[in-house]
């Protein structure tokens, strides 16, 4: 009983001390602490930001550091310093001085004085807008370079393959002669066997650049592909996209006017499930073959797709790689791996 009573009093003397700063709204660890910014600079709340800033420089130069002899003196002056800084860093921002005055007019908000006291504290300095811009240009370069990268890849790829090779030989075949094996003109000396060849890959990747459209991921990159520009042109972009289907929905469902070319290789594409750079791909002779089946009219599409489907399925029933796995399948099943020759 005796002990409960020593806590009792404990805690009522604890009550008592901390509820000065209770009722003023000062919490500890925000801010100034249990002291008032104001008092700490002699100013009041109706105080401008000059005589705020006046007060505050009286005030530094007073109780500076190096103005002050012994250890002890320098060591309170030194604590001094910081918090006449610290109420003079809320009080000459305008947000901050405004959260600050929250707080003292709504003590009971106790939660809600640490969200602001800490948002305003981890918030970046830094502009977002300045952020989502600096942002989206360096994803713009990235793209931008990276795809110049994937089309020399590309280029140099088609420089390997005989069928490509060997087309751009004879379509290059005359400036090879006169660059590569003939020297005229005012430098007449030989190109040794590795200039040759350097010279020679040159011309073919030159033919190959001017000749062969890369399509898809590997296209060659433009200014229009970049995120930027897309994010620039995205109005338009929408716009036109609403107005072409509005004038298909008028002119083929509602009109039912006949499809032309262009209009047959988009059906035939979405039936397909194929992008565009994908179906550009495509060899001309193969969409010519499209066309003849008129795969645009979704009957023949079906159709068509169900033989390729029977015909798939005989050839891999006729590989032998194909039966391998089948009967591998059948007699292992997918959860089991061995060694079994």
């Amino acid at each position: 009983m005796p002990h409960t009573q020593s806590q009792r009093w404990l805690y009522t003397c604890l009550l008592v001390s901390i509820l000065p700063t209770l009722c003023l709204g000062l919490l500890d660890g925000l801010y100034c602490g249990k002291e008032n910014c104001y008092d700490v600079l002699g100013v009041t709340r109706e105080s401008s930001k000059s005589e705020i800033g006046k007060a505050y420089r009286l005030l530094a130069r007073k109780h500076h550091p190096d103005l002050h002899r012994g250890e002890e003196a320098k060591a309170l002056a030194e604590e001094q310093f910081k918090l006449l800084a610290t109420a003079y860093e809320i009080l000459r921002d305008e947000e901050s001085r405004t959260d600050y005055d929250y707080m003292l007019d709504n003590p009971d908000a106790y939660y809600a004085h640490y969200y602001r006291y800490y948002r305003r504290r981890v918030a970046p300095k830094v502009d977002v807008r300045v952020v989502i811009v600096v942002t989206l240009t360096i994803i713009s370069v990235i793209q931008y370079y990276s795809g110049w990268q994937r089309y020399d890849a590309a280029i140099k790829y088609f420089a390997t393959v005989p069928k490509y090779r060997n087309k751009a030989l004879d379509i290059a075949r005359d400036e090879i002669q006169e660059r590569v094996h003939t020297r005229k003109g005012k430098n007449r000396k030989s190109l040794s066997k590795t200039e040759q060849k350097e010279e020679l890959e040159r011309i073919i990747r030159k033919v190959i650049e001017e000749k062969m459209d890369v399509q898809g991921g590997y296209a060659k990159p433009t200014l229009w592909d970049v995120l930027w520009v897309q994010l620039l042109i995205c109005p338009y972009t929408l716009f036109n996209f609403i107005v072409w289907h509005a004038l298909w929905f008028w002119r083929y469902t509602v009109l039912k006017q006949p499809y032309g070319r262009e209009q047959q290789l988009y059906l035939i594409r979405r039936h397909m499930g194929m992008g565009q750079h994908q179906f550009n791909a495509l060899e001309d002779k193969q969409i010519e073959e499209y066309l003849q089946l008129e795969l645009w009219q979704r009957d023949n599409f079906v159709a068509w797709k169900a033989d390729q489907d029977e015909d798939m399925k005989k050839k891999l029933a006729e590989n032998p790689r194909y039966k391998a796995y089948r009967r591998y399948m059948k007699n292992h099943g997918p959860g089991r791996i061995t060694f079994e020759d």
